[in-house]
């Protein structure tokens, strides 16, 4: 009897490795698919990739400069484990980052499939040869053609018209001009452009993603995602994976030879290629064979689309 029990515990306990061990792979495979997304389209504007970006959002960097989201300079930008993070507040509280973590904040056009009909840039107003189900008024957008992209944020969306409006004054954090023309001029005025039929409309997308205190008084890796909440564009923290306790992320440079610290990073706009390094545990605490969890670090390495040559 003795020795029945003997191996019915030892098979027991292998089970539970082998599926706290399948369990701890499913998220890393999950956190480094979302992830990869992300990075491969940082700094996407839809049809160019010269860096030719114009921008009337009323806290992006042509006017109060407020807000990390705005500005595409921040298309891709890390944060070492001892550097502060504007995007969220290092904390012990559910949703802030945990200390002696990195994180990366992402920015780019989404995908969307929509293109531009026509432009009246003096009512002033887009119009689209498809209709979408998920645009609204407030939603902040990139539009591009191969002379330059824009940012703005929308103020009316009809979708029986299928038409975008984009005033100034209106909105949060709204637009200071209507000018969508490149370069940028000013927080008072912008110079004029009509952008022609198929130029490529999208939802601008930005992201932070750094490992956060959940709910459960553990730690999980964190997405804060902009979002359109009644018009105001605001970020949100979003839980993503569960039982993340560490994240290292280094980065590539063009014409480098090793992947470096975000600390040694001068240029933000030669990385090309981030390597993230994920360490996840078990959700069952006593998988391991001393009784504690199964603890494994994973490793993946993403190229930025909009930056190889």
């Amino acid at each position: 009897i003795a020795g029945v029990i003997s191996v019915f515990l030892s098979n027991q306990q292998v089970y539970r490795t082998s599926q706290a061990i399948g369990g701890v792979q499913d998220g890393t495979r999950f956190a480094f698919e979302m992830m990869s997304r992300d990075i491969r389209t940082a700094g996407l504007t839809g049809c160019n990739k010269d860096g030719r970006i114009a921008n009337v959002l009323a806290n992006g960097p042509y006017g109060d400069n407020s807000a990390w989201w705005a500005d595409t300079a921040n298309s891709l930008h890390g944060y070492d484990k001892t550097e502060n993070d504007p995007a969220v507040t290092t904390g012990t509280d559910v949703g802030e980052r945990v200390a002696n973590t990195d994180s990366v904040q992402i920015v780019g056009a989404a995908y969307s499939g929509l293109s531009v009909d026509t432009n009246d840039s003096a009512a002033p107003d887009f119009t689209l040869h498809e209709t979408s189900s998920t645009m609204k008024a407030g939603d902040v957008l990139i539009v591009s053609d191969q002379d330059h992209a824009a940012i703005f944020q929308s103020s009316s969306y009809s979708s029986t018209g299928k038409t975008i409006g984009y005033t100034s004054g209106s909105g949060s954090p709204g637009n200071f001009a209507t000018g969508l023309g490149y370069p940028t001029a000013s927080t008072s005025t912008s110079s004029g452009y009509t952008y022609g039929s198929n130029a490529q409309m999208s939802e601008l997308s930005a992201d932070d993603w750094y490992v956060g205190n959940n709910s459960a008084g553990g730690t999980s890796l964190y997405r804060m995602a902009l979002t359109n909440s009644s018009g105001v564009a605001e970020t949100v923290a979003e839980e993503m994976v569960r039982d993340v306790t560490g994240m290292t992320i280094q980065y590539h440079q063009s014409g480098g030879t090793a992947f470096e610290d975000a600390t040694g990073i001068a240029n933000w706009s030669a990385v090309d290629a981030v390597r993230v390094a994920l360490t996840l545990e078990s959700t069952d605490k006593r998988a391991g064979s001393n009784a504690k969890p199964v603890s494994r670090t994973f490793t993946t390495t993403t190229t930025l689309r909009n930056r190889v040559q």
